[in-house]
């Protein structure tokens, strides 16, 4: 019996496993970053490719959190709003490089792939 084909991606899904390292990657180039703004970044950044939603965003942000990659503390933003801003430890600027090597990896290996013939 053949297997039904897989769905197609959705505008803006992620790609499972990403989550994490672009919320680090949008932290180190913005030093400090509240929740909204991160996901805001991500979207901007990706010509509006990619979308976080907050149920997502905010578990991971926590994992990141309990991993010691990302400290938080309390502040205002722009709008004068009491949010939680991140900003990334030692370990996390560390994991960054490693994930980035690791994605650069992976996807020359998918498009090797993909432009075989």
């Amino acid at each position: 019996m053949p297997k039904p084909p897989m769905p197609a991606p959705r505008s803006g899904d992620l790609i499972p496993g990403s989550l994490e390292v672009l919320i680090l990657k949008a932290i180190s180039r913005n030093g400090r970053m509240h929740g909204y703004a991160i996901a805001d970044w991500i979207h901007t950044v990706s010509e509006e490719a990619l979308r976080v939603e907050e149920g997502a965003l905010y578990p991971a942000l926590h994992r990141l959190e309990l991993r010691g990659l990302l400290e938080q503390e309390w502040g205002l933003s722009d709008t004068n709003r009491r949010v939680k801003f991140y900003r990334l430890t030692p370990a996390g600027r560390k994991a960054l490089t490693a994930e980035r090597e690791h994605w650069s990896r992976l996807t020359t290996g998918v498009m090797r792939i993909l432009e075989s013939q």
